[in-house]
């Protein structure tokens, strides 16, 4: 029965990941709003209310991979820039919100040490909700978000582990014991992360196989993560500061055919992860209701309003406060071209969403004390834990209008840097395949050949910077490249024939499609870059 409840549910995940994709895009909707409320209409089906997200199964094995592909894909350049605002919102604006919380939680009838660990599960911002709902806005602001969503899990794992330890007895709390948890939590976890880097460097240059080499790619944030925590310090830190790392050295070390099934492997199983999140949130989402059993349902309510109104607040109260205070404060002509205007502080307000990372850590609050007594409050933070994620993930419905609302200025700056990118690799190429040809001791006409090609492409390219993708270049460019893919097409339906025939086996089909299925995809892609 269990094992066909564990099929169950793969079919089910499956299917409403699948569906509310293709929902989200026609309804225009963010995926996650519906996935979440998916999982919580597939609460009311009995068997599936066996459901629950195991939270070390979320900290333990979905973040570090969640995390390390965000680290991978974010830009590390921006986060320099931005780096004191960043790490602004990711340390003291985290401790600023549990605070907050704590206090109202407090007010609320909570004692101090639960309070605090609400207040530390419902502080930090999630990374794979941003990264998904915020990926359309300008670039400056989506690397700031994703930056602090990575970097604050750290933060508030800190805090949560100090109320969690406090509240059962194993904590004394006091300045010096505070202050070196925080330096080994954010110390031990950048060194876990370079060493993790430094080992999946050493590794990777040992191997030839792409298999092999995509294996070590998927071990290594666990390795960071495994490293950081048996020295007490963040995994989360770890993971992310491995993934800054690599972004920079696999470039110059990666195999080309290794890049490409590490983006494409991990491009699926990352969005796959995400959707099943969504939905085993939204699972928990009503297991939270049904078993709030220390206060009536009026009263969690009242405090899942009261508490999601102290974390919105507190993030538009910093947002609009401590700007103006780095603006008095540094004077800096660079800092000055950095401001922002409050329309676009809107936005980065809205867009601090709360997710599976909360939830996580609401459900991982032991069920007693060392005293054996139970934890106090422990249903009623996982419920408020739960209606806050709920209610920063429908503020995803209000993002596009506000978004439309801030006016923000259009982002050219990623097509600009690419068409820089691709006209000076292009020029460099071009000059460079006389000397590569003698070296290479190709006949002259090969590169003669190549010149032309090259040459064709560094006229298109100049062409599309200069008139907008209008001239005649451009045009016979694409003409060209529609008849590429429309010949491609018809060799595919030729192979396929000669297969249906039994001329050919299957092997060989598959050998010859690889082949074209490849020479289109580079075809697709140079149509988008270009």
């Amino acid at each position: 029965m269990h094992d066909l409840l564990g099929l169950e549910l793969v079919v089910v995940l499956g299917v409403v990941i699948l569906a509310c994709g293709v929902l989200a895009r026609r309804l225009r909707i963010a995926p996650p709003v519906l996935l979440l409320t998916s999982g919580v209409l597939l609460g009311f089906i009995p068997a599936l209310r066996e459901v629950h997200l195991p939270p070390e199964t979320m900290l333990l094995l979905f973040l570090p991979a969640l995390l390390y592909w965000e680290s991978l894909t974010t830009s590390l350049r921006e986060i320099r820039s931005n780096l004191r605002p960043i790490a602004l919102l990711s340390t003291v604006l985290v401790v600023a919100t549990a605070g907050a919380v704590a206090g109202v939680a407090h007010g609320l009838g909570m004692p101090w040490g639960p309070a605090w660990v609400l207040g530390a599960a419902v502080a930090p911002t999630d990374a794979t909700a941003v990264g998904v709902l915020a990926r359309a806005l300008p670039r400056r602001m989506v690397t700031m978000l994703r930056a602090e969503s990575l970097i604050n899990d750290g933060t508030a794992l800190v805090v949560y582990g100090l109320a969690v330890g406090f509240t059962v007895g194993d904590e004394e709390l006091s300045l010096p014991h505070v202050s070196g948890l925080f330096v080994l939590s954010y110390g031990g976890g950048i060194l876990a992360g370079l060493v993790a880097a430094w080992l999946a460097v050493q590794v990777r240059r040992r191997l030839e196989d792409p298999l092999q080499e995509n294996v070590a790619v998927l071990v290594t944030p666990f390795l960071a993560y495994l490293l950081a925590e048996l020295g007490h310090a963040s995994g989360v830190l770890a993971v992310v500061v491995c993934g800054l790392v690599m972004s920079q050295i696999a470039p110059r070390e990666g195999r080309p055919d290794t890049r490409q099934q590490t983006a494409a492997f991990w491009s699926l199983a990352t969005f796959a992860l995400n959707g099943a999140l969504f939905i085993l949130v939204g699972l928990e989402v009503q297991a939270a209701a049904r078993n709030l059993t220390s206060v009536d349902l009026l009263r969690g309510v009242i405090a899942v309003v009261a508490v999601s109104a102290v974390v919105i607040a507190s993030r538009f109260a910093w947002l609009f406060t401590t700007p103006y205070l780095i603006r008095a404060l540094d004077r800096r002509p660079q800092q000055r071209a950095r401001r922002v205007g409050s329309r676009p502080r809107v936005v980065m307000a809205v867009a601090g969403f709360r997710g599976a990372v909360s939830l996580a850590l609401a459900l991982a609050v032991p069920p007693t004390q060392n005293s054996g007594e139970p934890f106090p409050g422990r249903d009623l933070i996982v419920f408020v834990t739960a209606g806050v994620i709920v209610v920063t993930l429908v503020q995803a419905l209000l993002l596009p209008e506000i978004v439309r609302w801030a006016r923000l200025a259009p982002d050219t700056s990623v097509e600009q840097e690419r068409h820089l990118a691709q006209t000076h690799a292009t020029e460099a190429a071009l000059a460079a395949i006389p000397q590569l040809g003698a070296d290479l001791g190709v006949d002259p006409e090969v590169a003669q050949r190549m010149q032309q090609e090259y040459d064709q492409h560094l006229r298109v390219l100049r062409a599309d910077g200069q008139d907008g993708g209008e001239g005649e270049a451009v045009r016979h460019d694409q003409q060209e490249m529609a008849l590429r893919l429309a010949v491609l097409a018809h060799k595919r339906a030729t192979v396929v024939a000669l297969r249906d025939e039994g001329r050919i086996d299957d092997i060989v089909l598959r050998q010859v499609q690889t082949r074209l299925d490849d020479e289109e995809v580079r075809l697709d892609r140079r149509e988008v870059t270009d």
